[in-house]
């Protein structure tokens, strides 16, 4: 033991580096899950797929594949997003659109307004999520709410390749008549 209240390289009070990282595998994953009040269920009629679900909100999630020999030591997530994130309508896990004025929770059979509620439930969610799976959590989305698509109508057409865009109307021929 060192005497000094300096620290110096020779005092022993210093732990050794941990070696070994333990990555959860698909398993721990949904039992921690469990753990933390997530509903976590087979999706119906899909196999290998699991509908993970809380504050109102949802997302699909299916077991990764094994990582090779070579990525054993880095980080390795055990779990592969088949549905990010969203609101759930009608049992469905919608996704989030941004029409510019508004944005909207999608199903593949409603369209409703999405609410500041449903926004912060998503997100609460989304962020614990993460944490659990083990996935990084990005700046952006950790400010809020990212949208699934944009649908602007100053920018309709801009996500089609540049031969299949809409001619823009300052390019078009002069009109005669």
């Amino acid at each position: 033991m060192c005497e000094s209240k300096v620290w110096h390289s020779q005092c022993s009070f210093r732990q050794p580096m941990r070696t070994k990282v333990h990555f959860l595998n698909f398993d721990e994953v949904l039992g921690s899950l469990r753990a933390l009040s997530f509903d976590v269920q087979g999706v119906p009629g899909v196999a290998n797929q699991i509908l993970v679900r809380k504050y109102g909100a949802g997302a699909i999630l299916a077991q990764a594949g094994e990582p090779k020999p070579a990525e054993k030591k880095v980080p390795h997530i055990a779990v592969t997003w088949k549905e990010r994130p969203g609101y759930l309508v009608g049992g469905e896990v919608a996704i989030l659109l941004d029409r510019g004025h508004q944005k909207f929770w999608k199903s593949s059979r409603l369209e409703v307004p999405a609410t500041a509620e449903s926004l912060q439930a998503v997100h609460r969610f989304a962020e614990e999520l993460r944490e659990v799976i083990g996935e990084p959590s990005l700046y952006n989305e950790s400010l809020g709410t990212t949208s699934d698509s944009y649908l602007y109508d100053r920018v309709k057409g801009r996500d089609l390749p540049l031969a299949e865009r809409p001619v823009p109307a300052w390019k078009l021929p002069p009109k005669t008549s």
